[in-house]
């Protein structure tokens, strides 16, 4: 039985090939003609197939083996790729993946008997391949040998060639047999990655391949430490084949975490030499021929470790900047009372590095929680190509910015959103071909997937060519719902009749389909993202498509807050949620059916007192100020007495005994120990802005 340890590693393999061959099959659909992508998909599935039966999970293996099987005919130009094929080979992927799911959470494995007899039957439409043609060799390209190699000659893999060790009798007499048989021997030296996790299931891969094209007599170390494990990096074998040197190289460097293969032909003495061997033996014989290949494949160093104690340590690293932020206050106080003292200095020193050192601390552990968002995007470039093939569509799907780092958290959070909004653009924004072509368009569809940095944010574009969405018939919908009555849909801004489309339910779609209409989940994408404080905006104009940008923060924990103070209570606005700040006059303002407004830039402006929201006192006064915070495109300007300035703020939760208070989202210490409230912005904003609606429609 294997260790928890080994089969993770096993599952961590498993999942990068499944990706590979994911990626490589799109490459290929739209490239048939391409070796590279093709080998990479048999690379992948030979290393599949070869680790699974080591593991003892057998259907897996035979799946693999008979996708192996019917890429191996492409490869070779036995058959040709077709839309069936790549189906055929997406289907298999499919129950590959469904059986990597029941290896962790168990239950009955599916039966691979359909897609076993669909990859035979599309291996059977074999054609013969053309005169003249050369069977496709693997994408190695394998430099022409050195006459001879010396002891310490490098190879151009980078290894060191060592010279072939010595035979003896009983060996020389055994290779001399061989070679009557027409055998030839080889040395091989196989150098394996130094980070290899499962340095034994890597020799078992390597033994059971060389076993399979003659016989091993010897190797060093011996076979029962490889095999164990026991082997720095890398080990040899005395090899009896009838294979070239080339195709040896091949099947190795097909082994994951193989980085490089020499192949040395044994040269015996004169008296051990078969007479076939010796006539045809040249005149001075080289006493070794190196062949390697060039690539080099290189596993980053890597420990595994607990999600929770990165957790743990992000909690951690929040009471060091609150703490920092409090010796920093105490270094102020200390300065204003003592002035330019030896021990105010000192102190200020010590504050300013352990300032410097905590800053990096922060930095490298949310750096540990970062992951690229290409695990969650490079599911979507298959997605994408499934629906437009059942749609009928031909759309051109575009993915930038996959190595953008994310919090391990909010990547979580941002995969169903996503599929909402590509599923919609899919579905209801691209136009089949022949409306392209009628509309002036080319006949597929554009579709993007962008992730790009913005100052501490992270922004994801979703962005179609399609038809776009028209406020007339937004309008028309809410009416037809009861949102609105005609009047007030008449007068609502055009801006926030787009809006309505986030409400739940809402859908201009006329008829339900199986996968999606435009605006159906829009209310899920928005709430999903507001709740790790992110932002969702359209932009959308009719025949020209759809644009969404979903703005995100980068770590969840520790984010920018604008601090501000209603009395002597300090509150925090998440940075994300606020638009602008600005000074209001008692007399600017306005009262609407006795709703206070102000008007900003010729637009009407709710605003909302803080104190009110909170029934705290309020304190009135000639000078007001207004944070005007958005969800969406609704804005509100909420009224405090003070505005204090942008800080680094950790959340922490307002624990068990208070549980959820409306208007709240948590709270945070200050420097010098007070407690500051955060603001739940976006339920605020949700609360007035269905008031609002209640009232246009009244």
């Amino acid at each position: 039985m294997f260790t928890e340890a080994e089969v993770a590693v096993f599952l961590d393999e498993l999942d990068e090939k499944i990706e590979v061959i994911s990626e490589q099959l799109l490459v290929l659909e739209k490239d048939r003609g391409n070796r590279a992508a093709l080998q990479e998909i048999f690379r992948a599935a030979h290393t599949i197939k070869g680790s699974s039966a080591i593991m003892g999970y057998e259907r897996m293996s035979t799946l693999t083996h008979e996708m192996e099987n019917l890429l191996d005919r492409l490869r070779h130009g036995e058959l040709e790729v077709s839309t069936e094929v790549v189906d055929c080979l997406f289907h298999a992927l499919d129950t590959l993946k469904t059986l990597r799911a029941r290896v962790t959470a168990g239950g009955e494995e599916p039966d691979v008997g359909p897609v076993l007899a669909w990859l035979r039957r599309c291996g059977t439409s074999a054609r013969p391949p053309e005169a003249g043609a050369a069977p496709f060799e693997e994408g190695i390209a394998c430099p022409s040998a050195p006459a001879a190699a010396g002891a310490g000659d490098e190879s151009p893999a980078g290894h060191r060639v060592e010279p072939p060790p010595p035979l003896d009798d009983v060996e020389l007499n055994v290779v001399r047999e061989a070679e009557l048989r027409g055998f030839r021997a080889y040395w091989l030296t196989v150098h394996i990655d130094p980070d290899c996790q499962m340095k034994s299931v890597r020799a078992f891969l390597i033994f059971e391949n060389l076993g399979r094209t003659g016989e091993i007599i010897k190797s060093l170390p011996p076979a029962e430490e490889i095999q164990e494990g026991r082997y720095d990096g890398g080990f040899r074998v005395l090899l009896l084949t009838k294979e070239e040197p080339r195709a040896l190289e091949h099947l190795m460097m097909s082994i994951a975490e193989v980085t490089g293969v020499s192949v040395v032909p044994v040269v015996t003495p004169e008296e051990y030499r078969a007479p076939a061997r010796q006539e045809a033996a040249p005149a001075t014989a080289p006493t070794a021929r190196v062949e390697t290949v060039p690539e080099v494949r290189r596993v980053s160093q890597t420990v595994r470790i607990d999600v929770q104690k990165l957790d743990t340590l992000m909690n951690l690293v929040g009471e060091l900047v609150i703490d920092r932020t409090r010796l920093n206050r105490l270094v102020e106080v200390f300065g204003g009372r003592y002035g330019a003292d030896e021990l105010v200095e000192t102190l200020n020193e010590i504050s300013s590095h352990l300032g410097q050192i905590t800053g990096d601390l922060q930095e490298h552990i949310m750096k540990a929680r970062m992951l690229p968002v290409a695990q969650v995007f490079n599911r979507f470039p298959r997605m994408v190509r499934d629906l437009a093939h059942k749609l009928g569509k031909e759309i051109d799907f575009l993915v930038q910015g996959k190595e953008t780092e994310l919090d391990r958290n909010v990547l979580e959070v941002i995969a169903d959103p996503l599929m909402h909004l590509i599923r919609n653009a899919v579905d209801h924004g691209i136009e089949p071909p022949e409306e392209r072509l009628r509309l002036g368009k080319p006949r597929a569809g554009r579709l993007l997937l962008k992730a790009s940095y913005q100052e501490s944010f992270i922004v994801i574009t979703v962005e179609d060519d399609g038809r776009g969405m028209d406020p007339a018939r937004i309008r028309e919908r809410a009416v037809g719902m009861g949102l609105l009555d005609r009047e007030a849909a008449a007068r609502l801004p055009e801006r926030e009749v787009l809006d309505l489309v986030f409400l739940p339910g809402f859908s201009t779609a006329s008829t339900v389909s199986e996968l999606s209409g435009r605006g159906v989940g829009l209310d899920v994408v928005r709430n999903q993202i507001e709740q790790i404080n992110g932002t969702v905006e359209m932009f959308t104009a009719v025949g020209a498509g759809t644009r969404f940008t979903i703005k995100l923060p980068l770590t969840l924990a520790i984010i920018r807050a604008l601090m501000v103070t209603l009395g002597e209570q300090v509150y925090a606005f998440p940075l994300t949620n606020v638009v602008e700040t600005m000074h209001v006059r008692p007399s600017e303002i306005r009262r609407i059916r006795n709703n206070e407004v102000v008007v900003v830039r010729g637009q009407v402006l709710p605003l909302v007192r803080l104190a009110h929201l909170f029934q705290v006192p309020d304190a009135g006064g000639e000078h007001l100020f207004a944070v005007v915070v958005g969800s969406g495109e609704r804005r509100v300007g909420i009224i405090v007495d003070r505005l204090l300035g942008e800080q680094e703020i950790v959340i922490k939760s307002l624990g068990e005994y208070l549980g959820r208070i409306p208007g709240l989202a948590g709270a945070t210490i200050l420097g010098d120990g007070r407690v500051a409230l955060i603001v739940d912005v976006r339920g605020l904003v949700k609360e007035i802005g269905t008031e609002e609606v209640a009232y246009a429609a009244g």
